[in-house]
């Protein structure tokens, strides 16, 4: 069997445009997104402060875990008030699970007392492909020099239940609390969980 059949098989079985993660230590890819009040942003604007992006859809029973349950938002207050810009990213589909036109997204935010900094809205699934953003929650910390120091589940308890957020690890306040301490993020890439990301066919 010839190296290019083997090849072409493997492409056929992975995908040809399959999007790699990007990587730890670098600098995270720049993008540029509409927000539901209808501005342009790009990552690059806040160079000099630390990021964190989250991956959402508020109809997935894991989000709707952390949101009602005020996890998410208890975690989006403590790092915004620490100093972090708050971004989530809604990269659902037209007539997928989850999407959203920017007044409903407002509505959301406001009804479910979001400290989100922005809210973008991706439905052609650009930024979240170039983040290869797989589940909802998917998380990622990107520091203020621009690179990604984590990237993966909110916690390590990867359950819809409201119940296993009881003595759960919280990756994302533990990353952020290491790196303000100028240490090395112990965990810095796990394992994402949640419903799958509604990207375009």
């Amino acid at each position: 069997m010839s190296r290019l059949f083997i090849s072409l098989i493997m492409v056929f079985l992975f995908g040809a445009g399959a999007a790699a993660s990007p990587a730890n230590g670098e600098l995270a890819p720049d993008f540029k997104g509409l927000t539901m009040s209808g501005e342009n942003v790009r990552l690059s604007d806040f160079r000099g402060r630390s990021v964190v992006l989250e991956w959402t859809n508020h109809e997935c029973p894991y989000v709707r875990k952390h949101y009602g349950s005020g996890n998410m938002q208890r975690t989006q207050r403590a790092l915004t008030e620490d100093g972090a810009v708050w971004i989530s990213i809604i990269s659902s589909a037209a007539g997928k699970q989850g999407h959203v036109t920017a007044s409903q997204a407002q509505r959301l935010t406001a009804e479910r007392g979001v400290y989100a900094d922005l809210v973008i809205l991706d439905p052609e699934g650009e930024i979240g492909r170039l983040y290869a953003a797989k589940t909802t929650p998917h998380m990622f910390i990107v520091d203020e020099n621009g690179i990604l120091q984590y990237q993966g589940a909110i916690d390590d308890k990867p359950s819809a239940s409201l119940r296993s957020l009881e003595g759960a690890k919280n990756y994302v306040l533990a990353a952020w609390h290491e790196l303000q301490s100028d240490r090395s993020v112990t965990d810095p890439q796990t394992k994402p969980y949640g419903c799958s990301v509604k990207y375009p066919d």
